[in-house]
């Protein structure tokens, strides 16, 4: 497979693929003393650390995102009702994000954070070089080019369709579409990614999967708290 140019971005982003493959290579010399000698294993360590590392910021960007599409209904009927008069319009939106305790960019920033780091582990693991005998993992004999057999793109439509699903809220026509060209476009270009690189984003989904049923477990408890306690208190 071809090497990917570097271009603007991968310019920028050149002291972030450093620090990838530095950590890659220091986390394979730990699986090898462990016995496991492929690079694959490398990398699903180095994705878990990373979203790990992220995790705080996912929990602001999963909540922000739930918030605003829980408003979503409420927004179109604002636009319905005002779109003859836009001023007003946004009045009556930023009262609403205002009553719902709402910041519409809150979503945005953990996002732009994140960004930098997981394009610096794309243009890593594209390019990444690795040593012979260590490329083979499982079915694949080679993680710098495509997977033969396609299980990889494969999960990596179905765990980012699943990982959509998990956040979708309410009956968002434009919500279900994305749910359906968002995994198959991810798929259909992941088969012409190196398996190395799908390894990745399918572990990072994997991971993301997990930290939002873990949130969902905490808001579900916390949720249970508050009834526990307003039946308390109409008790009393």
């Amino acid at each position: 497979m071809e090497p990917m140019e570097p271009g603007i971005f991968g310019t920028i982003l050149a002291p972030i693929e450093h620090v990838v493959t530095g950590s890659l290579a220091i986390l394979h010399s730990i699986t090898v003393t462990l016995g496991f000698m492929s690079y694959g294993w490398a990398i699903i360590l180095l994705t878990i650390l990373v979203k790990t590392a992220l995790y705080p910021l996912t929990v602001k960007q999963i909540k922000s995102m739930k918030a605003m599409q829980e408003l979503a209904p409420k927004m179109k009927a604002i636009q319905d009702k005002y779109k003859d008069k836009p001023r007003e319009m946004q009045q009556k939106i930023g009262e609403l994000y205002q009553k719902a305790g709402v910041n519409p960019f809150a979503g945005c920033l953990p996002l732009l954070i994140q960004m930098p780091i997981l394009m610096g582990m794309y243009y890593a693991l594209y390019n990444y070089k690795f040593e012979e005998g260590t490329e083979v993992f499982f079915w694949m004999q080679n993680l710098s080019v495509p997977d033969p057999l396609y299980i990889l793109p494969l999960l990596s439509a179905v765990t980012t369709w699943y990982q959509q699903k998990q956040t979708a809220t309410g009956d968002n026509p434009q919500m279900k579409i994305m749910m359906t060209i968002m995994p198959l476009f991810i798929g259909w270009i992941s088969m012409q990614f190196p398996a190395g690189l799908v390894l990745y984003w399918v572990t990072m989904n994997i991971v993301q999967i997990v930290q939002q049923w873990w949130m969902s477990r905490i808001d579900d408890k916390s949720e249970e708290k508050k009834d526990e306690k307003k039946g308390k208190n109409k008790d009393n």
